[in-house]
């Protein structure tokens, strides 16, 4: 199941670097990318 998993996050439009972009972000200052819009962004997770 894992090697599969494996397989099918290359074969993905979106990577799970995604998921690890918004963690890093909610954790901390950092900023993450949209695929629908240019640029950096942050967002205050916590106030939502």
């Amino acid at each position: 199941a894992a090697s599969l998993a494996y397989y099918d996050s290359y074969r993905s439009e979106r990577l799970p670097a995604n998921l690890i972009q918004a963690q890093r972000d909610y954790f901390g200052a950092h900023t993450y990318e949209r695929v629908d819009r240019e640029g950096t962004f942050h967002t205050e997770w916590r106030k939502l």
